[in-house]
Formats: C-alpha cells, sequence, structure tokens
C-alpha cells in the first residue's frame, strides 16, 4: 500500500489513542485540512479542540438494534459512501516517488480531496465521523446551546443516558484539553511545526497496528467503513444533536481560564488581587452593563482587602443605609462560587427583598455559570438538589434559610455550604424571627467550620456580644455617598439636627407658605408645602403611621396640587394605570386613579405584590415622584429619595425607635443623582421632648429571644438539635446553648434561673409533651446518665417546622378529620391548612360571615358542623344576640378564613373576594401565601405519620392550588420553569 496512505492511517491511528470519539454529526476539521500558515485554519481547529472538550458523545452501538439500511443503502452513486470509496481509491493511486514527501504535504493531498468531495471525514477506531459543507451552513443559524451536567435534572428520563454518557466522555478529556489550552496559548508555533513532531513521538507506537491494517482486504476494509458510516448516521437519527456557536464557546472558555486564574491567585498568599478582586474582569464587565458600578468606593476597596476577608473569618460590618454594603456582599459571594466552587447562601428579612434579589443576580447566574434558586414562600426543595457542576446561589427568607441548613445537616451537606450572608443581622434581636435567625447560624457555626459567616446591618450597637457569638471580625465605616441633613419641624418652624448645640437642634428657617383657610384646615401639618418644594423634579417619600393614614395623605395632597403636575410624564402614567389594569382583571383602586394622574402613589402591604412592584418600577425610573408609605418600605426595597417626611413620630401607636427611625431617613438622598438628602420629621409640642431623647440616643442594643420565644425558640431548637442528631445528650445540648447568642448574653438576660436549669425545664417539658423520649444510657452507683431521642410526632413537628404551641391541636385536628374528612369540596381540606397564627388576629365581619354561611351546600355545611359552627350561632353574633353556647373561638375564626380561601380558590379573582369579604387585597394575598406555605408544612408534617397517609395525596394538590391560586387545568403549565416569570415580565413590559 502506498507510503502516504500508510501516513494517513498511521495518523488516524494516533488520533485513536488521543482523544475519544466526538458526538455523531460533529467534526472538527483534522491538521489535514490545514494550509501552512493557515491561522484561519489553526484558529477553526482550536475551536474544534474546544468544542470537543465541551461535548463528547459515545458511539451508538448498533449491536442490538435493527439496521435501519438492511442489505441495500439505496444511496445514488454520488452518496456518501460512494464518496468515500473514491476518495480511497484516489489514495491508493499516489505515485511511488511520494513515498518519502513530507507528511505536510500529504495532508495537503487529503486536505484538497476532501475540499473537492465536500465532504470531512476522519476516521477513529470503529467510528466515522462526517460533517458536510450544508451542516456547517445549518450550525451557523441555530440558536446557541450549552449543555451542562445539571441539565440532567430537567430532561425527560428519556434523555437521561445521552447526557449521562456525554458527561463520562467529556471526564476523560482532562489531559487533552490541558494540551489544546497550551496549543492555543504558543499560538505562534505553525500547525507543520507540532504535527510532524507529534507524529514521529508516535511512531514507534503505531507500527503493529498500521501493519495489520495493511494485510486487510480492500473488500472487508471498504465493508467495515460502510457499517460504520451506517452507524454513525444511525446515531444521528435517535439523538437530536446540540448546535454549538464558536464565538460562545471561545467565550466560555476564555472565561473559565480566567477563573482557574483567579482560584489560584485566591489560594495564594499573593497581595496581587487579579483583575477584579480574585475575579475575573468579566464581572467587573457585568457590574457595568448591569447596575452602572464602574468604581467601588474606597470603603468597599478596604474592606475587600482586609486580613480577616482574605484569610476568609467571619466578618461583620456596618455602615449607614445606602453606604453600598450589598455590593462588597455579591463579590464575596461570587469569589466562592466561582473561584472556590462551593454554594452560597443568603438570608434576606422579607419575601420582598428575596424577589428583587433574585431578579438582580439571575443574569449573573447566566452569564458567569452558577444557580439562583429562591427560597421564600412555598419555594424551595428540601434538601435542595445536589449539582455536580454548577454551585447554588440559595437566597432565602429567614424561616427557609433554617429549614434548608437543616436540610443539609440531616443529609451531611452542611460543608458544602462555603459562605452565609445574613442582612439586616440587627433582627437577629426582634422577636421569634430573630430566634430562627439565632438558630440557624448557631448551627451553622456547630457543625461546620469551613462555613464563613458574613453579617452586615446599618444599625448595629451591642456589636461585641455579636462578635463573640459569630467569632467574627468587625468592620465599620461613617461613609455615606450623599451628605444627609435632618430637620425638625414644630409649628412652621424647621430646625436642623446639630449634635453640637445644647439640646441638639438649631434653627434653621420659617415654613414660607401662603395657606388658604381651607388649605389650613385640610393640612395643619403643612405637607404640601413640604412636597411641593422637592417634586416633580425630584422624588419624596412620607412615611404615615397607618396604611389608612397613607391612602388619606396621598389624596389630601392630590386635591391641591396644580394642574401642571397632570402634564408631568403623562403618557407614562397612562401605562401604569393601564398595566395596574391589565394585572388586575381590569380592576383598579379609586384611590390610585385619581393620584397616579399627579405622579402620587400611595403604597402598604394592602396592596398586592404585583401592584407594589408596578408601583415601584414607576417611582424609580420617576413616572411617580412621590410615596405615601408605611414604616415596612423603610425595611424593605430600596427606594431612595430626596427628601424623606415622617408625618409623625408614631409607627401605629408606637413612639418611634432609634433604629425605625435611623432607617427611614437613610432612604434620603440618591447616590449619583442627588448632591444632599434631607429628612424632615414633623411632630407637635406635646412630644418634643421624646423626639429630643430620639436623636440624641444611640442605636438599641440587640438581644436574644430564644427563651423569651418559648414554643419558636429554645423547645424548636433542642427538638432539631436531637433530630439532626447534633446533641443528644444533655451535657452536649447545654455546651450548644453556651455558644449561642443567648449564651454569650445570659448574665445580662437571666435574673432567677440559670442557663442549665432552663435547660433541664425545657427538655422536661418536650418529654412530658410527648416530643421527646429519654433513655439511660449509663447507670453507676453517683448517676445516672441521659440521652435523648425524637418521638414520630416530634419528628412530624421538626420536619414540618410547625410552631410547636400549635403541634398538638394540628395533631387533633387532622384525627379528627380521618373520622369524617368531607371530599365533596375543598373546604375542609383548606380549614386544615389555614395558618393558626393568622386565625387567632382575624376579627371576622359577622354579617358577611353569616351571608356567606348561608350559601353554603350541604356537603360544606356538614364540614361547620364537624367543627361545632352552626348558622344560627352565627345568626346570633351578627345580630349581637346573647350566645349561651360556648364555641371556640380560635375555630369561628379559623373557618372565616377558611371561606375566603375557599371562594378565591373558586373566583381565582382577589378583587372580587377583597369586595365580598370586605377585606384589603394585600391581606387576601398574604393569606394565600400563608396557607399554602402553611399547607406544605402539614404534608410533611403528615409525612412522617404512616396514620396520615390519605392527606399526603391530598394536600400535595391542595398546596399547588393555593400556591398559583388558578383553574386546575392551568396548574401544570405554572409548573413549567419560566412560566410564571415570562407573566410577570408580560406584564410589567406591557
Amino acid at each position: 500500500m502506498d507510503e502516504g496512505v500508510s501516513r494517513i492511517r498511521r495518523r488516524v491511528s494516533v488520533r485513536k489513542r488521543d482523544r475519544p470519539s466526538l458526538g455523531s454529526g460533529f467534526a472538527a476539521p483534522t491538521a489535514a485540512e490545514l494550509k501552512p500558515g493557515d491561522e484561519e485554519g489553526e484558529e477553526e481547529m482550536v475551536a474544534g479542540s474546544r468544542r470537543r472538550k465541551t461535548v463528547e458523545v459515545q458511539p451508538v452501538e448498533n449491536d442490538s438494534e435493527e439496521d435501519m439500511f438492511g442489505d441495500y443503502d439505496s444511496f445514488a452513486e454520488n452518496s456518501f459512501l460512494a464518496q468515500v470509496d473514491d476518495l480511497e481509491q484516489q489514495y491508493m493511486q499516489v505515485p511511488e516517488h511520494r513515498k518519502h514527501a513530507s507528511d505536510l504535504s500529504t495532508e495537503d493531498l487529503c486536505s484538497e480531496s476532501i475540499k473537492h468531495n465536500k465532504l470531512s471525514i476522519t476516521t477513529v477506531g470503529n467510528f466515522t465521523e462526517l460533517k458536510t459543507d450544508e451542516h456547517i451552513k445549518n450550525q451557523s443559524r441555530h440558536e446557541n446551546v450549552s449543555i451542562e451536567p445539571d441539565i440532567l435534572y430537567d430532561v425527560p428520563s428519556s434523555q437521561v443516558l445521552y447526557f449521562e454518557n456525554l458527561q463520562n466522555s467529556s471526564d476523560d478529556l482532562g489531559n487533552q484539553s490541558t494540551k489544546e489550552r497550551d496549543w492555543n496559548a504558543s499560538s505562534h508555533k505553525t500547525v507543520n511545526e507540532e504535527l510532524p513532531q507529534n507524529r514521529i513521538e508516535q511512531h514507534q507506537q503505531i507500527d503493529d497496528s498500521s501493519s495489520k491494517v495493511r494485510t486487510s482486504s480492500e473488500e472487508n476494509r471498504r465493508k467495515s467503513l460502510k457499517e460504520h458510516l451506517k452507524s454513525a448516521m444511525t446515531g444521528n437519527a435517535k439523538a437530536q444533536t446540540p448546535i454549538f456557536s464558536r464565538t460562545k464557546q471561545l467565550k466560555e472558555t476564555l472565561l473559565s481560564e480566567e477563573i482557574n486564574v483567579a482560584k489560584k491567585t485566591i489560594e495564594s498568599s499573593s497581595d496581587d488581587l487579579g483583575p477584579f478582586y480574585s475575579l475575573p474582569s468579566k464581572v467587573r464587565d457585568l457590574y457595568v452593563q448591569f447596575k452602572g458600578i464602574e468604581k467601588l468606593y474606597e470603603w468597599q476597596h478596604t474592606c475587600l482587602t482586609l486580613n480577616s476577608v482574605q484569610e476568609r473569618k467571619n466578618l461583620i460590618y456596618s455602615l449607614p443605609t445606602s453606604g453600598g454594603k450589598t455590593l462588597v456582599a455579591e463579590i464575596l459571594m461570587l469569589q466562592e462560587l466561582l473561584c472556590r466552587r462551593r454554594d452560597v447562601l443568603m438570608i434576606l428579612p422579607y419575601v420582598a427583598i428575596v424577589q428583587e434579589k433574585i431578579s438582580g443576580l439571575s443574569s449573573f447566574g447566566i452569564e458567569l455559570g452558577f444557580f439562583v434558586e429562591e427560597y421564600a414562600g412555598s419555594k424551595g426543595k428540601f434538601p435542595p438538589i445536589k449539582r455536580r457542576e454548577k454551585k447554588s446561589l440559595y437566597i432565602a427568607t429567614i424561616e427557609k434559610g433554617h429549614s434548608l441548613v437543616n436540610s443539609l445537616i440531616e443529609t451531611g451537606r452542611i460543608g458544602s455550604l462555603g459562605l452565609v450572608v445574613v442582612d439586616e443581622l440587627h433582627m437577629i434581636g426582634e422577636g421569634s424571627r430573630g430566634a430562627i435567625l439565632e438558630m440557624t447560624l448557631a448551627k451553622i457555626l456547630y457543625t461546620s467550620k469551613t462555613t464563613q459567616i458574613i453579617g452586615m446591618s446599618a444599625t448595629l450597637n451591642n456589636v461585641e456580644d455579636l462578635q463573640e457569638f459569630l467569632q467574627a471580625e468587625y468592620y465599620t465605616s461613617q461613609f455615606r455617598p450623599v451628605e444627609l441633613k435632618e430637620y425638625l419641624k414644630i409649628n412652621n418652624a424647621i430646625y436642623e439636627v446639630d449634635c453640637k448645640a445644647e439640646n441638639g437642634i438649631t434653627f434653621s428657617r420659617l415654613l414660607n407658605c401662603q395657606y388658604s383657610d381651607t388649605l389650613k384646615k385640610m393640612d395643619p401639618d403643612h405637607l404640601v408645602a413640604l412636597v411641593t418644594e422637592v417634586i416633580p423634579n425630584y422624588s419624596c417619600l412620607v412615611f404615615c403611621p397607618t396604611k389608612k393614614n397613607c391612602e388619606n395623605v396621598a389624596e389630601m395632597i392630590c386635591k391641591f396640587l396644580s394642574k401642571e403636575y397632570l402634564k408631568q410624564r403623562e403618557k407614562e402614567k397612562h401605562e401604569v394605570i393601564k398595566n395596574l389594569k391589565n394585572i388586575s382583571s381590569g380592576n383598579l383602586c379609586p384611590v390610585l386613579k385619581r393620584t397616579i394622574p399627579f405622579g402620587v402613589a400611595y403604597h402598604h402591604s394592602g396592596l398586592t405584590s404585583d401592584e407594589r412592584k408596578l408601583l415601584e418600577e414607576a417611582y424609580s425610573t420617576g413616572v411617580l415622584c412621590l410615596f405615601t408609605c408605611t414604616s415596612t418600605l423603610a425595611a424593605g426595597v430600596n427606594l431612595p429619595a430626596r427628601r424623606v417626611i415622617l408625618r409623625a413620630p408614631y409607627v401605629a401607636k408606637e413612639f418611634l425607635k432609634r433604629n425605625q427611625y435611623k432607617q427611614m431617613i437613610g432612604r434620603a438622598g440618591r447616590a449619583g443623582i442627588d448632591s444632599v438628602g434631607e429628612s424632615i420629621l414633623i411632630l407637635q409640642e406635646k412630644d418634643k421632648q421624646q423626639v429630643l431623647e430620639l436623636i440624641s440616643r444611640p442605636l438599641e442594643n440587640c438581644y436574644s429571644h430564644l427563651v423569651q420565644e418559648f414554643t419558636k425558640g429554645i423547645q424548636t431548637l433542642f427538638l432539631s438539635l436531637i433530630g439532626l442528631k447534633i446533641a443528644t445528650n444533655l451535657d452536649d445540648i447545654y455546651h450548644f446553648m453556651c455558644g449561642t447568642f443567648f449564651g454569650v448574653q445570659q448574665k445580662i438576660l437571666l435574673k432567677e434561673k440559670s442557663l442549665w436549669e432552663i435547660t433541664v425545664e425545657s427538655l422536661r417539658y418536650l418529654t412530658e409533651k410527648g416530643l421527646l423520649q429519654k433513655d439511660a444510657i449509663n447507670k453507676s452507683e453517683e448517676e445516672i446518665q441521659y440521652s435523648f431521642h425524637i418521638t414520630k410526632l416530634g419528628r412530624a413537628s421538626f420536619k414540618g417546622t410547625i410552631d410547636l404551641a400549635y403541634c398538638d391541636i394540628l395533631y387533633r385536628d387532622l384525627k379528627k378529620g380521618l373520622e369524617g374528612l368531607v371530599l365533596e369540596s375543598l373546604l375542609h381540606l383548606i380549614y386544615l391548612t389555614t395558618p393558626y397564627d393568622m386565625a387567632s388576629q382575624c376579627v371576622p365581619d359577622w354579617m358577611i360571615y353569616f351571608r356567606q354561611f348561608s350559601q353554603l351546600s350541604p356537603a360544606e355545611q356538614n364540614v361547620a358542623a364537624l367543627l361545632g359552627v352552626s348558622e344560627n350561632f352565627i345568626g346570633k353574633k351578627a345580630s349581637g344576640q346573647a350566645i349561651k353556647k360556648k364555641v371556640d373561638k380560635d375555630i369561628v375564626n379559623r373557618l372565616y378564613l377558611s371561606f375566603v380561601l375557599y371562594t378565591l380558590l373558586k373566583e381565582t379573582n382577589i378583587w372580587s373576594v377583597s369586595e365580598k369579604f370586605n377585606m384589603p387585597r394585600g391581606y387576601i394575598q398574604s393569606l394565600l401565601t400563608g396557607a399554602a406555605s402553611f399547607s406544605s408544612c402539614v404534608l410533611h408534617f403528615c409525612e412522617e405519620l404512616e396514620e396520615f397517609w390519605v392527606y399526603r395525596a391530598l394536600l400535595g394538590e391542595l398546596t399547588k392550588k393555593l400556591t398559583y391560586c388558578v383553574k386546575a387545568e392551568l396548574i401544570p403549565l405554572m409548573e413549567v420553569t419560566g412560566v410564571l416569570e415570562s407573566l410577570n415580565q408580560k406584564h410589567s413590559s406591557a
């Protein structure tokens, strides 16, 4: 056989050993197709190498499959197989004098011949790859497809094996991909310098293989080649071929190389922080693109370069509101995700802030290759999906963050959590939510020594206690991008807050306003004068004590605004009104209908989440210039303003706290827009002394609520410690308690009992309640040591995250339901999943209650009868008659809320339900969200108790109905990833 053909076969044999075969239909340009010095060809080959690194598909085995072509191939004379035969004949007829020609000349011949036949063939062992010019053209027209191993969780089961093969083959490419990167890095070398050297090195290894090929018969060889071609084409017919963009692959490779450099940098002790704080330069570009951030503040740079940060020590940092705290946390999270390749948990106080952060970071996840997962309301998977390649950023509320940490500890995966970021760390001192946050952090500290904790807040005082609890370093700065000036308004006089002055304030000016008698009566606090100094050119926030006051103030201001305000951005305001109607089935709040044309709106929890989101977007873009709002906006989404006005020094009926005051006035001044921010607190003469103390005193201290919140605090903690086997005996549990925030503050908080006594009492209570069982583990003459294990009821309460104050009531309700569960309607199941805590706060409208009760069907009245509530009882309550028979108030209230939810699921229109029950639509939506979350909790509770097996399927479907609140036939559609997001985007851009 001709020596030129022999060389080709040797080269093919070398390829066979050098790399595994590529998926059918993918053929990178061979070295033989590259001309000497052809830089474009070399670039194409590098791109091909990168594609081979990305996708490697195992050859399709056809031994047990039906031959799709049979004995007769039915190919025309110019078919692939015919061209292959002709091509091989041409190679066999190469003149003898070409035997000693250079390898490059042979490659040129192959290239020309292949181009002539418009067919690229690379034979690799027992598999042949084909790529026609037509296929190349089609490939460029397709969209880019990125295949990740994590897609196994999202594809049908029929495709799982396909992607597993893809993953297995790509795992074998380590050495080859390293060679390809080295080759790409030294691109000044020419192809004809490298390939012959490769063949020389491999020459001795392939002699035997080449000899065997030369001795085989021509007929068998052709037949074998045809069979391999058919096998390859069969594979193409059976599997959908992914199409890859060369440009995208080059960008991803560059990003991957930058991340590798960043990983090496971050692991070294070098002072060189790389392109962008140990992150690829692409991260910097994305911050410019998505957030318009081109340069960090000096304090941010200082914080990120602290030794404690570089050494991954726990850190607490505190700055005034709007100082840019979140950006530092985001950079640290990206370092953990991209460079250290570990998961990250971010804990935020409210669902709205979680959703805002999900929206802000999802684009980074798509560009940089990590998952952003929401854990809020009824959303979140426990335990989270274990990813093979991409890492996850979990963004969670306080409650969901606790459940997530529990699930990671239970499955032995807490070590995969590299970083935990806590925003608004001061909330550790606020009631039951603070107790849950404390439990979460204490468990992380106890179970994982490699997880870093970062806490941030604008309102921290007793930082030393928090430092001791978290074993953390502390960084603080008084930096604020925009200067804030604080003012007090008493009657017509405005005073500036001045800490150097004798009583803390100095006179600034008299409010110059010409008020009519009518206006004086309507606006005694001169709100109209104060806001018109700012709007419409700048934005303004007016904080009001109550929700009703927000609406009244918004309407009052609009009554006295000039008609000129209606002309400001008139078209955009009409779009806002139109969009509000679109998301509310054509309904619109009459107050908003009157105020939005003036650029004014109210903002409080009475609005639905969709309404709030639309109004916030309109405010952020300047379409709306004035919000009248409650204090919740100060702790919620970031909506800064030129001027912030506090309508009164009260939140509801309670006097303002220093922390609340600082959060509200912190919204004044927009970085990059305003040169100064102003806050004005309006007060009456009677409140002057209290206000002067308010502006001068330090921030309130944080104190642990772990013991104060008995059932949601220490009892829940002990139950989970034993359930997760973190600590199972008295000594270990006491040792754990000493490491909590409460343990740090025990000398301050405990006056009568010691921490040991409280620990013993709590364990005794849980044992008596049947949630724990005590076992003797060591008997001696001196003492008996005990360990504890969790009972079935205890495990159900722990897994369902049920408030221990209600776990026995829930068990009793579910048990009673089994005796006569009414399934003719959803009412009975809805009652069982109506949150207990919301029922205890409910005050029914008895006339509406009676009207709704009288419209119940016989089956629905049976539900009420089973609960001991009759129409006669409700009628007497509505008419104010005396009632002799005692009925549990909580049951009556809970059934009333069940009516609201039941009506909502039937009508799926929150506006009509709001009118029927005379309830704010925002409250109804909160009730729905709470019921969906509690339904999920009850489901987990029932999964742990065999006797409640009947509830499992029923509650699973009910949870979906409560979560999506759509017609039953639409639920499968709502579960498709991206559908809800697309609907929201459609509404917001309509």
